[in-house]
């Protein structure tokens, strides 16, 4: 049995350590998020209502932002499997994004009860684009200013880096077109698509490389 002083954690370790606990963090917030959106579901049968004119709108609402935080979620996942160390700048805009998440059942509550609608779906749309931008700000600090994913290929990164920013621009070109922001939901839309087209165009350049 050795009784000499302990060994010294090593720094690569230490950067292990803080990464492990940035995923535990971010993995219990995804959780809590998607379990609080079922919570927030309490559909109200009204006279002359059928069980699926009741039900039909939560659903969809639960279902969608399941999806949509699940997206987010494997976006997120894709991030820091690529992850060597986590900067402070880095934590900082990880505990953003994951405040965004954990706000999603509150804004499902919102545009759940909206008697409009329209003021429910343009705030939901709004939190969904922000959640997206906020990855997307997140992966260009570690990948391109930080550089700690330095074992992605760059082209892939430049890749990832034009879906999230092209999904943001699509959700919130929904929301000003139902803001009857039709001029500017038309931009961002071919923003986005011309986004998507160059995301194709190098996907297909790297595929021909390899």
């Amino acid at each position: 049995m050795e009784t000499g002083a302990p060994l010294p954690v090593k720094g690569h370790h230490v950067h292990q350590r803080h990464l492990d606990r940035l995923v535990m963090l971010s993995d219990g917030i995804f959780a809590i998020a998607i379990t609080l959106s079922a919570i927030e579901i309490r559909p109200e049968l009204k006279p002359g209502q059928s069980m699926w004119q009741a039900w039909s709108g939560p659903l969809t609402v639960y279902f969608l932002s399941f999806l949509l935080i699940g997206v987010i979620w494997i976006g997120h996942r894709r991030i820091v499997s690529h992850l060597r160390d986590i900067d402070g700048v880095g934590t900082a805009i990880n505990l953003l994004l994951l405040s965004l998440v954990a706000l999603m059942p509150v804004v499902i509550r919102f545009s759940l009860n909206d008697s409009t609608q329209d003021l429910g779906f343009v705030v939901y749309a709004v939190a969904i684009a922000v959640t997206f931008a906020c990855m997307a700000v997140l992966w260009f600090h570690v990948a391109f200013i930080a550089h700690l994913a330095p074992d992605l290929e760059p082209q892939l990164a430049r890749i990832w880096l034009l879906e999230m920013i092209a999904a943001p621009l699509i959700i919130g070109a929904m929301a000003l077109y139902q803001m009857h922001l039709k001029p500017v939901a038309l931009i961002l839309t071919v923003a986005a698509v011309a986004l998507w087209l160059s995301k194709g165009w190098m996907e297909h350049v790297r595929k021909r490389g390899h």
